[in-house]
């Protein structure tokens, strides 16, 4: 049973997911970091790979840019596929003078400047954030691994271009997806993280290149692998 978004069929995707933002990411990661990896799905050439990692079957799929894509493909692996977790690997623009170029960031919570959380008609003000037991697993797999992270709040927005006073509350980054990620995560009784990398300092103006942010995020995607196993781990 599929999706008008996703012909995967019914099992093919492992209970975690990695969700890119960019279909070549999603490919890149699928042929570098699984063993064993298949296409399952490839509407709209938002391509999804099932395969292993360290014996343990793991998915990659992108999302697209922006929350309303995000939301689209998350409720749906929630939904339809039944999966348990998704973790958001993607870039970032950094709105922090603690932050570098590559620096990977765990979004502890989303905070938003979108009507996204409005259409669970809450009398108040909902506030997306990142399942405990997924970021305590990124911050203990970090240590082992010897990946510096910054834990702290992002800034999901539907604007793009432009620069913001958020930093001065101390949200470290802004990027497009993780709040409607978190948000369809609640909704769903499933768990849900970010791990970006930053690839833009909207304070300097420094910034990676479109290659780089294909194939460079190394240690962004290991950790959030190094999740997947231990949330099989868990299962067991």
């Amino acid at each position: 049973m599929g999706t008008p978004h996703n012909e995967a069929a019914q099992g093919a995707f492992a209970k975690t997911v990695l969700m890119p933002g960019d279909p070549l990411r999603a490919k890149f990661i699928a042929e570098h970091f699984l063993d064993g990896a298949k296409l399952v799905n490839n509407v709209r050439g938002v391509q999804g790979y099932t395969g292993t990692y360290r014996d343990t079957p793991v998915s990659v799929m992108a999302s697209g840019m922006g929350m309303p894509s995000m939301g689209i493909y998350s409720y749906e692996l929630f939904h339809t596929y039944d999966v348990d977790n998704i973790i958001r690997v993607g870039s970032v623009g950094s709105i922090s003078p603690r932050l570098k170029l590559r620096d990977v960031v765990l979004g502890q919570a989303a905070c938003t400047d979108s009507n996204y959380p409005r259409q669970y008609g809450l009398d108040g003000t909902f506030s997306p954030i990142a399942d405990f037991t997924l970021l305590e697993s990124a911050v203990s797999a970090a240590h082992r691994l010897g990946v510096e992270t910054a834990v702290g709040n992002l800034l999901s927005s539907d604007v793009f271009y432009r620069r913001t006073a958020w930093g001065r509350l101390g949200v470290l980054a802004v990027e497009m997806e993780s709040a409607a990620l978190y948000c369809n995560a609640a909704e769903a009784g499933k768990r849900a993280l970010a791990v970006c990398t930053v690839s833009d300092n909207l304070l300097t103006g420094e910034a990676l290149s479109t290659t780089e942010r294909q194939t460079s995020f190394t240690q962004m995607i290991t950790l959030a692998l190094e999740v997947a196993v231990d949330m099989a781990a868990r299962r067991a």
